[in-house]
């Protein structure tokens, strides 16, 4: 009986039991964090040699230039870029209608939790020169996925250029084997998935307590209001300009969404992402390459949130930005918050510096870590929808992704 719940429906499951636990014995939160951290460090455990496997098969099995690698991730970052504005300027009209700031006491707030957060400076060189490791074992001990991601495509372009006689068929053989067991480990992982998945969401609960939604329940409503807007009005019509087929995106995406937004972990979720949008029928080396790119240039969620927070941080101070100094905050951000994921607690990070470039309070930073966790789940799940979409949107621009709308017809009998 039980082999025929989903994994999806699992997920749920341990989610609400997980919240059940959480909030009826908070005190065996930290012990419900083991395996949360068990789930999640076996999910860091095989993402290097998947994303370094699929992207050699990829590119090198298949013949690919760098020409061709290169327009890929030119249409990625304009594309990422575009959708990223709109997240923000969505954070920004969110933040000035519902006003979540306004009559949030910052008298009783720390600024030291934010000035710990702005410390950590981020800056446009700092992250392109982050993007290129020093050692790929380095890079690959820490999960630096965006240097992975560098380090394959110029491995794989060497090694599309070497003759077969200089062992390019071995050293294909090999790779495209890493990848095969990499899709199987992903599978047995995921089956721990929902023991992990409930330890986090009682973690969350025990900790923060579903008390804590009182003070700042209106914050935490405005950001998934808010994100739920984006979805509609962007992706939504950004997925039926590309002809991607919903129901059927939807379907892939359903599982690996309830991981992000269960564990609040990108990483968590991008090894059985991958697998459902192959499934789907986008190309393995579009998929290695966008998607974990996307994880450093198109976190939706998170531009939106960060957008939010600061309109919150000036209304909890008791002024109002205007709109010029808003439109600057905006531009900041769109640079600012591509190095979200070369830092830790990346998005407080960010918010921190932003606020003090803009002499708001940080205060705001040690209020909104209260919910946190909570606004973190809802960010990383939209962050991966949108790196989803932008996968199969890629794929279809690049000309291969399959159209229903011109399938062939079936042979005549």
């Amino acid at each position: 009986m039980f082999k025929k719940i989903s994994l999806s429906t699992w997920i749920i499951i341990a989610m609400v039991v997980g919240t059940l636990v959480g909030w009826q014995f908070p005190q065996a939160a930290d012990g419900a964090k083991v395996l949360s951290n068990l789930f999640l460090r076996m999910i860091k455990l095989l993402v290097v040699p998947l994303i370094l496997s699929t992207l050699v098969v990829g590119i090198a099995g298949h013949g690919d230039d760098m020409k061709k690698v290169g327009r890929l991730a030119l249409r990625s970052i304009i594309y990422f870029e575009v959708v990223t504005t709109l997240a923000l300027v969505v954070g920004l009209l969110a933040g000035n209608l519902a006003k979540p700031g306004v009559g949030i006491d910052l008298s009783k707030a720390s600024a030291e939790e934010g000035a710990k957060f702005a410390s950590n400076k981020v800056t446009l060189g700092g992250v392109l020169e982050h993007t290129i490791p020093t050692s790929f074992f380095d890079a690959a001990a820490h999960n630096e996925v965006l240097q992975i991601v560098f380090f394959s495509v110029l491995f794989s372009a060497g090694l599309a250029t070497i003759p077969a006689s200089r062992g390019k068929e071995t050293l294909l053989a090999f790779f495209e084997g890493i990848a095969e067991v990499m899709f199987k480990f992903t599978g047995y992982v995921m089956a721990f998935a929902p023991i992990g998945i409930g330890g986090a969401i009682a973690y969350t609960v025990g900790k923060s307590g579903l008390g804590v939604l009182l003070s700042l329940g209106k914050l935490v409503l405005t950001l998934y209001g808010a994100l739920v807007v984006f979805v509609l009005a962007v992706l939504l019509p950004v997925a039926w300009f590309a002809k991607v087929p919903i129901r059927r995106f939807l379907q892939k995406v359903k599982e690996p969404w309830l991981l992000a937004f269960s564990t609040a972990s990108s990483e968590a979720a991008l090894p059985l992402a991958m697998t459902r949008l192959e499934e789907l029928g986008v190309p393995k080396r579009i998929i290695a390459f966008v998607m974990p790119t996307g994880y450093s240039f198109n976190l939706d969620g998170t531009t939106l949130y960060l957008a939010l927070a600061s309109v919150f941080a000036a209304q909890a101070a008791g002024g109002e930005m205007t709109v010029g100094q808003q439109v600057v905050m905006l531009l900041t951000l769109m640079l600012t918050s591509k190095g979200v994921a070369a830092v830790p607690r990346a998005a407080l990070v960010i918010l921190s510096g932003t606020l003090t470039m803009f002499g708001l309070p940080l205060e705001a930073v040690a209020v909104i870590l209260g919910v946190d966790a909570l606004m973190d789940m809802a960010r990383t799940s939209v962050n991966l929808l949108g790196n989803c979409l932008a996968t199969v949107v890629m794929a279809r621009w690049e000309g291969e992704f399959p159209d229903p709308a011109r399938a062939p017809e079936p042979p005549a009998a």
